[in-house]
């Protein structure tokens, strides 16, 4: 990345400041198992039509999802399925932080509690 230009990583920055709100990661989820409508996913997510609707035109602006009119509905899907290896990512590296806090915790504990000798 340190080959990149000022534009290029404003462009990194804007593709992560898509990725940065959870209403549109619950989105993103939701379309992970299949194409939806609006319906069904304001259905799985619990938020109303005007934010799923608000979400999903970011998402496609952003390349993220893509538009499938069928009949009189819209039906929406992942155009890009590597948001989900980013987000494994992201989730592995969270999860090992977690880890190592919790055993920094564990010996501190250890180090509190009073010698039984």
């Amino acid at each position: 990345m340190s080959q990149l230009s000022a534009s290029a990583l404003a462009q990194v920055a804007d593709y992560f400041k898509v990725l940065s709100e959870l209403s549109r990661l619950q989105v993103l989820c939701e379309l992970r198992a299949g194409t939806k409508n609006v319906s069904e996913i304001m259905d799985a997510t619990g938020l109303g039509q005007a934010n799923v609707s608000k979400h999903l035109k970011v998402l496609a602006q952003a390349g993220m999802v893509k538009r499938q009119p069928y009949g009189v509905s819209v039906y929406y899907e992942i155009a890009d399925p590597t948001i989900f290896d980013l987000c494994e990512l992201v989730c592995q590296g969270l999860e090992a932080r977690l880890q190592e806090q919790s055993q920094q915790l564990q010996q501190l504990e250890i180090l509190r509690q009073p010698s039984s000798h």
